[in-house]
């Protein structure tokens, strides 16, 4: 069953977070998974929304996302994801179709 890594993300520290940024790409690539969503200006349809970005990741399984989520290599670009933004971050079960 599939499984999404949702993260609402708002600015504390752009340039630490820009850092983290640019290292995502090569950390991700092999995890499994895809990224469906990276919006830094998405639009709220309605109720408060405070952050500045939202992202949408999509894996085959939980434990793919939680390989990934706990490998170091994240883990280590990591630090500057959490030096340069508050970040909520929820993993959702997909359903089937």
């Amino acid at each position: 069953m599939p499984a999404y890594v949702v993260a609402q993300v708002r600015f504390t520290d752009e340039p630490a977070y820009r850092r983290y940024q640019a290292r995502f790409p090569q950390v991700f690539a092999g995890s499994g998974g895809r990224v469906l969503a990276a919006d830094e200006s998405p639009r709220r349809l309605s109720g408060d929304w405070p952050f500045d970005k939202l992202v949408i990741m999509e894996f085959p399984d939980e434990a793919t996302a939680d390989a990934f989520l706990n490998s170091e290599a994240y883990r280590e670009i990591s630090k500057d994801r959490d030096a340069g933004a508050e970040t909520v971050g929820v993993l959702v079960r997909g359903i089937r179709s």
